[in-house]
């Protein structure tokens, strides 16, 4: 069959170690031969980051911006056990991180449902979706430890020099310790409006939750600005396609989701958001079964794997050892992404093309074909356990059906 073809490019973003060797694999063995690639590429590797000083980052960053979809590859945020193995001038921030500050994004992540695979929670039979807001409050605090017989205040100076001043606490006999926090109304208004157009985009309920009876000041602020966004933007746009937009206490949230089926967006402030994303998965039955998009408020798509690079099969793969890598996610990542530009390229072929890969990969998982994690997990009778490429091999015997 001939080539699908592709209008504007989309920007690829390769990484690092295990994931590194598969994102070759799923393009050798599921891009390549059916579609005309159009890509913009950008090693983000830990080696060319270090020898670009991150400018690589930065310079994938504005390539999203400019072209509107990407799609990215795990990659390595360095520790200090990374520093001497990669030869590094410094302990490089996070990939993620500096893009989605650029894009002003916030991440949608969706559990993969497969037969074999039952989430932790009986009543679960839809996915999830946790819209973490990826800016601020804990992620950005400010911390002291405080000596016995001090007090604290929190102090705003204005543009005037005028001061406002409030006592955090005063402490007696005992030292302590004390955290200042902050968010902006420009980025939780972007998160709103992320959410609020992810879920126009899918056409499911948002579901949205802080503790503002608590914090009166701070998550009340969260709340105010949803409510304000959505009665003048969204409110007509959601009844017209019969969703809902919802709003409770984190507590209450948290409770209703366990009872709940599935089949919403929980959208959920930074630290609630990085907590339930990682107990959603669970629950599901493996971060490596979950899709990842960074979605920005003026409409800007960036597609990943939820999950890290796969140290400890990297370097049994150094060594020439076989490995049972999950490739699900980072093929997700690709399917994600290629179905975003045909649809904003109004490429018909290019979408059926990424709906049948996604077909085919979880076709051969529920026909008991499936790598090592998975098949620990399932509880299919008949299954086999494939290394990473014959996973990828079988997927592509599916693929080849689908599109006949």
């Amino acid at each position: 069959m001939a080539k699908i073809q592709m209008k504007t490019p989309l920007v690829e973003m390769d990484g690092d170690e295990m994931t590194r060797i598969i994102w070759k694999m799923i393009k050798d063995i599921l891009i390549h031969p059916y579609i005309d690639l159009k890509s913009e590429y950008y090693d983000l590797g830990l080696p060319y980051r270090n020898e670009t000083n991150d400018q690589v980052t930065i310079d994938s960053a504005e390539a999203t911006k400019k072209y509107g979809v990407a799609v990215k590859c795990a990659t390595i945020t360095p520790n200090a056990a990374r520093m001497p193995e990669y030869n590094l001038k410094e302990m490089w921030k996070s990939p993620n991180g500096t893009i989605r500050a650029a894009l002003d994004g916030t991440v949608f992540r969706t559990p993969i449902i497969v037969k074999g695979i039952t989430p932790y929670i009986p009543t679960w039979t839809k996915p999830i979706t946790i819209a973490r807001h990826a800016y601020g409050d804990v992620y950005k605090n400010t911390e002291m430890q405080v000596p016995a017989n001090s007090k604290c205040e929190l102090v705003c100076t204005d543009k005037d020099g005028n001061e406002s001043r409030e006592v955090i606490h005063t402490f007696g006999d005992t030292a302590g310790i004390i955290q200042g926090m902050h968010n902006t109304d420009k980025s939780i208004a972007s998160f709103a409006r992320s959410c609020f157009n992810f879920a126009l985009d899918t056409k499911q309920d948002l579901w949205f939750a802080t503790k503002d009876t608590i914090s009166k000041k701070y998550d009340h602020r969260f709340k105010d600005i949803f409510a304000e966004i959505f009665e003048a933007e969204y409110k007509e746009k959601f009844d017209a396609l019969g969703i809902e937009y919802f709003y409770t206490l984190i507590d209450d949230a948290v409770a209703r989701v366990i009872r709940s089926e599935g089949g919403y967006i929980w959208a959920c402030k930074n630290y609630d958001g990085d907590v339930m994303s990682d107990m959603v998965a669970t629950a599901y039955g493996s971060l490596a079964m979950m899709t990842s998009v960074l979605v920005s408020p003026d409409g800007v798509y960036e597609y990943e794997a939820a999950h890290g690079t796969v140290q400890r099969h990297y370097y049994k793969h150094l060594k020439g050892e076989k490995t049972s890598t999950n490739s699900v996610a980072t093929l997700f990542a690709w399917t994600g992404a290629l179905r975003k530009r045909g649809e904003l390229d109004e490429l018909p072929g290019l979408m059926n093309f990424a709906d049948c890969l996604e077909k085919a990969t979880i076709q051969t998982i529920e026909e008991g074909v499936m790598t090592g994690d998975l098949y620990l997990l399932s509880s299919l009778s008949n299954k086999t356990k494939v290394d990473t490429e014959e996973f990828l091999v079988e997927v592509d015997k599916r693929l080849k059906a689908l599109l006949a």
